[in-house]
């Protein structure tokens, strides 16, 4: 029989790895909780069959021993919470960070709403994995043969029992379970899905409302919101479907234990005690018994979802890990500015695309104090190029000169910190204005972009926070004020990638004057456009 573990399995095992050391001491702590509860049974059963013969005067010594046993109990239970919560966070913590990490230094060719999915809502479904699961299974391995041994000491056919009745329940929980795990990656890959398809369409609502679209797009949207509604009920059923099937089990074998004992009791059954008598305190001990022995399974089968969601979670991380990326040149980490009169070439330059593919891009040199467009119709690669020039997209061939020396791994991030970029689309952090726009006194770079009437107009001036989503002020007074920090960065070679795209002509004109103000004050210009006043402004054109 192949034993060799899913690569679902082998992918959660890495996951656990940096904390398997904590995971392995507290689920020895949650086995030994465990192991207290047969000797509070045993206080229990003693004292009632004292209660039976009417002497009381094990009462007292049974309910110190049961409390005692109960806050001990508590105790270790306490304390492997607490290390299984900080390892979960750990965990957490870790994959998180390697998710954002690995995203920013090469972006993979799943969608950034898939990616934010992952990271924020799926992620999570790791922890009860790691508080629950892993305790539950620790238990389960362990106390139901403790709770057999003690069985088969008393009676035989009371410990027969509970080992047919036990091992029933793993049998269709893993049948049970790798539906639960394919309902599990069904559901996960449909919420990643779904939130890619609702960042595709708020992008690109204004045009959905021109082509008057909104209905059809919103219909789209209901009908994949409803398939996630069916995918979480498929999940829902398989997790009722195995708790029926534990408590079925579960409920047989408490009957049938309780039967034996109670015909043993009365005379009728005289056989399977080892040839002795079985007591009151004997009998009751195994009643109190059998329903603990059906607890870890139960406490496994709660949490076999958990087990199974992780499993898709690990698979999927995995498989985010494995996927083609475009690695950046460099460490994305700060650095001084590369030494050299500042200078631009590339020569044969052909990037290289996930998959690769690859792209020819047309020869440049571009010196200090020049300004270039670049231009061609969309997707023919104009923001491709300005990665290439910023060391964000590697090359599959040719070579860029920066500074009269080919740009490497190792200048990659000097050569970046001559530069400023201007993306097409706009990120505010949650900082304010003045934060965001960088230290030292940002009014004259807020009046070259013509934008400091807005800051004015805002209810905090420098000190508003905008937020992720620029709210409080318009698409082309956020572009302005990108611009402003732009300026403010002074950098030597601006790359704008569509500065004026979107917007009203009036904006648009007061972009372009700042731009040629900046040109004239020495700066350098590479800018990626459609807009025929920017391109008119620019001193050359190259077009893809």
């Amino acid at each position: 029989m192949d034993r060799t573990p899913s690569p679902s399995a082998l992918a959660a095992r890495r996951i656990e790895t940096p904390v398997r050391a904590q995971l392995s001491r507290a689920s020895a702590l949650a086995v030994l909780a465990g192991l207290i509860w047969p000797l509070q049974a045993a206080a229990i059963a003693w004292a009632i069959a004292g209660w039976v013969g009417g002497d009381l005067d094990h009462t007292a010594p049974a309910a110190g021993l049961f409390l005692l046993g109960a806050v001990i109990r508590a105790a270790l239970d306490w304390r492997a919470g607490g290390i299984l919560f900080r390892a979960g966070d750990a965990v957490l913590g870790q994959q998180r960070a390697a998710l954002i990490a690995r995203e920013l230094a090469a972006r993979g060719p799943a969608p950034s709403a898939a990616m934010a999915a992952l990271a924020a809502e799926k992620l999570p479904l790791l922890l009860p994995w790691i508080t629950r699961y892993r305790p539950a299974m620790a238990r389960a391995r362990v106390l139901p043969f403790v709770h057999i041994a003690i069985a088969a000491v008393i009676a035989w056919p009371a410990a027969l029992i509970l080992a047919v009745a036990g091992p029933l329940i793993p049998v269709f929980m893993a049948l049970i379970g790798m539906a639960a795990e394919s309902a599990s990656r069904r559901h996960l890959a449909e919420i990643g899905s779904l939130n890619a398809l609702l960042m595709e369409r708020l992008g690109a609502l204004i045009d959905l409302r021109l082509l008057g679209a909104e209905a059809r797009a919103g219909a789209d949207f209901d009908a994949r919101a409803d398939n996630l509604r069916a995918r979480t009920m498929a999940v829902l059923r398989v997790a009722f479907l195995s708790s029926t099937v534990l408590e079925l089990f579960a409920a047989i074998g408490v009957a049938l234990m309780a039967v034996y004992v109670g015909f043993t009791l009365l005379g009728v059954l005289n056989f399977g005690t080892w040839g002795r008598e079985m007591s009151i305190a004997q009998g009751i001990l195994l009643l109190l018994l059998a329903p603990d022995y059906f607890q870890p399974l139960r406490d496994l089968a709660a949490a076999w979802h958990d087990r199974a969601a992780a499993l898709a979670v690990a698979t999927e991380l995995a498989e985010a890990e494995a996927a083609p990326r475009q690695p950046m040149l460099g460490a994305g980490a700060p650095a001084d500015p590369l030494p050299g009169a500042l200078r631009l070439q590339m020569r044969d330059a052909v990037a290289a695309l996930p998959g690769g593919a690859g792209l020819a891009l047309p020869d440049l040199d571009l010196g200090a104090g020049q300004s270039l467009a670049v231009t061609g119709e969309s997707g023919a690669g104009k923001s491709t190029l300005l990665g290439v020039v910023s060391g964000l997209v590697p090359l599959q061939g040719g070579q860029v000169l920066v500074a009269d020396r080919p740009l490497t791994d190792a200048n990659a991030d000097a050569w970046r910190a001559r530069l400023a970029v201007m993306p097409q689309g706009l990120h505010l952090p949650d900082m304010t204005l003045r934060e965001w726009l960088g230290p030292g006194d940002p009014a004259p770079a807020l009046r070259r972009a013509h934008v400091e009437g807005v800051v004015a107009r805002l209810p905090d001036g420098l000190q508003t926070r905008l937020g992720e989503t620029g709210a409080g002020v318009s698409g082309g007074e956020a572009r302005r004020l990108l611009l402003a920090r732009t300026i403010h960065a002074g950098r030597e070679l601006l790359i704008a990638d569509e500065p004026t795209a979107d917007l009203d002509p009036e904006t648009a004109a007061q972009i372009i004057d700042s731009l040629r103000a900046l040109q004239a004050q020495g700066h350098t210009l590479l800018i990626a456009t459609h807009d025929p006043a920017l391109i008119a402004a620019m001193d050359r054109e190259v077009r893809l």
